[in-house]
């Protein structure tokens, strides 16, 4: 995010001492992307960020998928893959819905604080359905709340500590490459646009150091591996979170949706204008309670549309979706819409959109251009019956 933000204590000038008040040195850490090439914070450590005393194998939950095939679209029942949040956290409970080489999809219920946590394959984006939590991270804490994304740069270590009598439900969005705004919403130095639907202060990050003291501190990082994605525990001789100030324009922050301005038209305008986010090979958007087309002729819900390039994959999280009652999807629910598959509106909702001057809708929307396969997460929780829902009759009947 090319956004300046300046948190505690940093010296004037990059590279150059900055010392302790006994004396010592603080160990200056770049933490940057694409090597040194683009967006990058520099952090100051009393510690260095460097040392660890073991490494072992963390064995990760079932991040297997498998195709989609035959092909056809799904109706997944998130709300179905937990009974109850206790024991669980953020980061180990997570289930596998979708994923693909860019993008991994996956659905947790949780009301225990999360280990420290290093995602080093990409880039998070957590959606956070409902209920509240605290993520603290090496840059400082953030609050997140129902309607955040709370956006977590590669590598960023962190951890999840919810609080509140609701539990928190999660909808981890993980990329294997960085999340950004979308380019056409940003000037060529990086500045979010008078066109775009949201601007920097609706960007919310850390606001001071978060300092943290203890000894043989474990740390589990996903990173690459020569057969996948893999996982390691580090333990770490101090805590990590022993950043006194920092300075740049690559770290953690949250955005909620509430402060996502919708565009909307005469016509039916096509889904790019609910993009909120975009990723290698992916996009992220929302659709919020808004005003619909009004031209007198218009017909408020989607036109019926082929994905030739992407799979769509839609998590209903809020209101009312109009486009598809009678289809058993509700709260909680994800569908799946593969490339190949032409698909719209459920039947009856076509013509009954005809004079709504509202939708009271909130989705979010990750279209990908790869195919996505199921997780065992999605599998679990296949309704098995939508593929059928705009003809009425299934292959038994």
């Amino acid at each position: 995010m090319a956004y300046y933000r300046r948190v505690g204590e940093v010296p004037p000038k990059r590279h150059t001492q900055h010392r302790k008040p006994d004396g010592g040195l603080y160990y200056e850490e770049l933490m940057g992307e694409e090597g040194f090439s683009s967006d990058s914070s520099l952090l100051y450590h009393r510690n260095i960020p460097s040392a660890i005393v073991d490494s072992s194998v963390w064995e990760l939950p079932d991040v297997a998928t498998e195709p989609n095939h035959p092909l056809k679209p799904r109706h997944l029942k998130l709300h179905e893959l937990f009974d109850d949040h206790e024991g669980r956290d953020v980061v180990t409970g997570r289930r596998l819905v979708l994923g693909n080489a860019d993008v991994r999809i996956s659905y947790v219920v949780a009301g225990a604080a999360s280990p420290l946590y290093r995602n080093a394959v990409g880039d998070e984006c957590v959606y956070v359905e409902s209920g509240q939590a605290t993520v603290e991270t090496v840059f400082g804490a953030l609050p997140a709340r129902a309607g955040d994304y709370v956006m977590l740069p590669r590598a960023t270590t962190h951890r999840w500590l919810p609080h509140g009598e609701e539990p928190l439900r999660a909808y981890c969005i993980e990329a294997h490459s960085h999340i950004t705004p979308p380019r056409r919403y940003l000037s060529r130095f990086g500045q979010l646009l008078e066109h775009a639907p949201y601007c920097e202060r609706d960007l919310h990050g850390p606001s001071e150091p978060l300092l943290s003291e203890g000894a043989d501190v474990e740390v589990l990082v996903k990173h690459r591996g020569s057969r996948g994605i893999v996982g390691t525990r580090f333990v770490c001789p101090q805590h990590p979170f022993d950043v006194v100030g920092w300075d740049g324009c690559l770290y953690p922050y949250t955005f909620n949706v509430e402060d996502f301005e919708p565009i909307t038209g005469r016509v039916h305008q096509p889904p790019p204008v609910h993009q909120v986010f975009e990723g290698e090979n992916f996009v992220i958007c929302n659709f919020v309670p808004r005003k619909v087309d009004y031209h007198p002729l218009s017909i408020p819900v989607p036109y019926y549309h082929s994905n030739v390039d992407s799979d769509e994959v839609m998590f209903y999280c809020g209101g009312d979706y109009d486009a598809r009652k009678g289809s058993g999807i509700g709260q909680g629910s994800v569908s799946l819409h593969p490339g190949g598959h032409s698909h719209g509106p459920q039947p009856g909702a076509y013509e009954n959109s005809i004079g709504a001057e509202r939708f009271d809708e909130l989705a979010v929307m990750v279209d990908t251009f790869r195919p996505l396969e199921l997780g065992e997460g999605g599998r679990a929780v296949d309704d098995g019956v939508y593929a059928w829902s705009w003809s009425g009759r299934g292959p038994s009947s």
